[in-house]
Parts: C-alpha cells; sequence; structure tokens
C-alpha cells in the first residue's frame, strides 16, 4: 500500500477544476530517484536549500577524511550513506520544501497504486464540493426587535438607547 499527502498551491484558483490541475501528491517511503541521483533530485524538486545543505556535508566530509588521511573508500561510504539517508526522507524533504513556500496540505490518501490513490482523493474532494455547494446560503440576519422595557421611574428603549427617568 502507498500512501500520499496532498498539497494545494498558496493562491488557489477560484475554479475546482483549475485547482485539482495544480494539486501535487507527495509519496511516503523510500525514493529511489532522490538516493541514486540526490543532486539532480534536488535540484529538479526546486530544493535549493537542502541542495546547498548537501552540497556542504558532501564536501566537508570529503575535506575531513582527507584532512584525517583516510582510505578514499570512506568517502565513497560517506557519500553512499548521505544518498540513502535523502532517499528515505525524500518524502518529508519535500513536504517541508512546499510548506516553506506556503503551500496547505488538503489531505491524505492510502491505496494501492498513484492511480487509485488520486482517483480516491479526488472523489471524496469533489463530492465535499458538491455538497458544499448544495448548502443553501445561511438567511440574511433579521433586524433587532424594537422592545421597550419599563420599570416604575426607568424607561429603557434600544431604538433610542436613551434612559430616562418619570418624574
Amino acid at each position: 500500500m502507498q500512501s500520499y499527502t496532498v498539497y494545494e498551491p498558496p493562491k488557489p484558483a477560484p475554479n475546482r477544476l483549475a485547482r485539482a490541475e495544480r494539486f501535487v501528491f507527495v509519496r511516503d517511503g523510500f525514493s529511489w530517484a532522490a538516493a541514486l541521483f540526490t543532486p539532480l533530485w534536488l535540484l529538479f524538486n526546486r530544493m535549493w536549500l537542502a541542495l546547498i545543505l548537501y552540497l556542504i556535508i558532501v564536501g566537508g566530509l570529503n575535506v575531513a577524511i582527507a584532512a584525517a588521511d583516510l582510505d578514499p573508500q570512506w568517502s565513497s561510504i560517506a557519500t553512499i550513506a548521505i544518498h540513502l539517508a535523502v532517499g528515505f526522507e525524500a518524502g518529508t524533504l519535500r513536504r517541508w520544501a512546499l510548506h516553506r513556500r506556503r503551500w496547505r496540505m488538503v489531505g491524505s490518501v492510502v491505496g494501492r497504486s498513484r492511480l487509485e490513490c488520486e482517483r480516491q482523493f479526488f472523489e471524496s474532494w469533489l463530492a465535499e464540493g458538491a455538497q458544499e455547494e448544495k448548502r443553501p446560503a445561511p438567511p440574511p440576519s433579521a433586524p433587532p426587535r424594537q422592545t421597550t422595557v419599563e420599570q416604575p421611574g426607568l424607561i429603557v428603549s434600544p431604538s433610542s438607547g436613551a434612559v430616562a427617568s418619570e418624574a
């Protein structure tokens, strides 16, 4: 089973169909593309800060390994470990980047495939929109009732807002 979180851009289109075209489905779980092609995957997904952090970490590890006069194999092992970490955290990195760009999570869905997840999400999302359109508009609020409260020696009228005393 696969699970996805669904995100909507910060300024959604007024038309529901146009809004649906811009949704992004972010898959939970390991990403082979992110693990095998980490720098390219980060560029493709426009994760500039994550790419800069990746370059700093890989560069720093390579400098530290060279300065410690370790076998160059350790540099490869460290780079592979970083790539695996990015592969496992690809969905989290993508969600973080979308949150930074003020995208809003509109739901999550679980299914056997991406197509099934998209179908389930849009069926429920469109049904929810249809229910909102069918709801009657609230009736306009009625004007305040004109009442007068009388007590011996005191007259209060909400329409005038005045308090007068009887003489």
